[in-house]
C-alpha cells in the first residue's frame, strides 16, 4: 500500500517518510550501496520508476538516500518534490565527475563551491543578471571537516556543469579549465539553483571517475561501488548539519 502525493514520480510506501537530509546520487544502485553499506534500520520510501530510495540512520542520526538520474532536468524534478512535498531541508549530491583541471587526479574529492553552467535554467527566475549558484556554506564547512578527519585532502571550487555529455563545442572543456573550473559534470548547477529558490540547503560532492584529457578511467562498476570516501564524507555532513 501506498501513500498519496503530489509527486508521480515519489511515491511512499505506507510507514515510510523521508528524512530531513537526503543524499541523492544519479545512479539508484548507487544509493541502494549507501542504504545497504552504510544505513542501519533502513527501510524502502520508494520505487517508482525503479528511482530507489532509503531512509534510515548513521551515527544515530536519521538520513535518506535517493537515485536522481542524470543530468539538471531529471536531478531538480527530484529534488524540488523533495523539498517542496517531503519536508526535506537539504540535499547532499553524491557523484562521479570528469576532470579537467591539471591539478585533478582520477578518484579524487571535489567539493563544489560554485557552478557554472550552459543550461538555461537560471533565466526562468527572471532576475536581471547572472543568477551564481553556489553551495550552502554550513554543509561546504562540515564537508571539509568531515574529509580532513578521514585522512582526505579535499579540492574545494568551481565545477562545470553541462547540459551535454557530448558538447558539439569541442574546445568546452579546454574553455571551462582555461578558467580555474575543477571538474565537469551535470547536475550540480540545478541542484544550487533549486535549493536557492525553494530556500533550502544544498551541496554537491564529487568523485573523479574519469580525466578529459589525460584519458586515465575507472570502470562502470568501480563508479558504482566505489567512491567510498566521498560516501562517508557525505554522510557526516548530513548527521552533523543542524537542520
Amino acid at each position: 500500500m501506498m501513500t498519496a502525493s503530489p509527486s508521480a514520480c515519489i511515491e511512499l510506501k505506507e510507514g515510510t517518510h523521508v528524512a530531513k537530509v537526503v543524499l541523492m546520487p544519479g545512479d539508484p544502485l548507487r544509493a541502494k550501496f549507501v542504504a545497504e553499506h552504510y544505513l542501519e534500520n533502513c527501510v524502502l520510501f520508494n520505487d517508482v520508476r525503479n528511482m530507489l530510495g532509503y531512509t534510515g540512520t548513521y551515527e544515530g542520526k536519521e538520513v535518506s538516500v535517493m537515485g536522481s538520474g542524470m543530468g539538471i532536468p531529471s536531478f531538480t524534478l527530484y529534488a524540488q518534490e523533495l523539498f517542496r512535498f517531503f519536508g526535506v531541508e537539504a540535499i547532499i549530491r553524491i557523484g562521479s565527475a570528469g576532470g579537467i583541471s591539471d591539478d585533478i587526479r582520477v578518484r579524487d574529492l571535489v567539493i563544489a563551491m560554485s557552478s557554472s553552467t550552459n543550461s538555461t535554467m537560471a533565466t526562468s527566475y527572471d532576475l536581471p543578471g547572472i543568477v551564481a549558484p553556489t553551495a550552502s556554506y554550513d554543509l561546504l564547512r562540515e564537508a571539509v571537516k568531515a574529509a580532513e578527519e578521514i585522512g582526505v585532502r579535499p579540492r574545494v571550487g568551481t565545477v562545470y556543469s553541462s547540459d551535454f555529455f557530448y558538447h558539439p563545442d569541442r574546445e568546452v572543456n579546454q574553455k571551462a579549465k582555461a578558467l580555474g573550473h575543477l571538474a565537469v559534470e551535470m547536475e550540480s548547477a540545478g541542484l544550487y539553483l533549486t535549493a536557492m529558490a525553494e530556500r533550502k540547503k544544498a551541496l554537491a560532492l564529487f568523485q573523479i571517475s574519469d580525466h578529459v584529457f589525460t584519458g586515465e578511467a575507472l570502470s562502470a562498476a568501480e563508479r558504482q561501488d566505489g567512491f567510498r570516501e566521498m560516501m562517508e564524507v557525505a554522510l557526516k555532513t548530513a548527521v552533523r548539519i543542524d537542520i
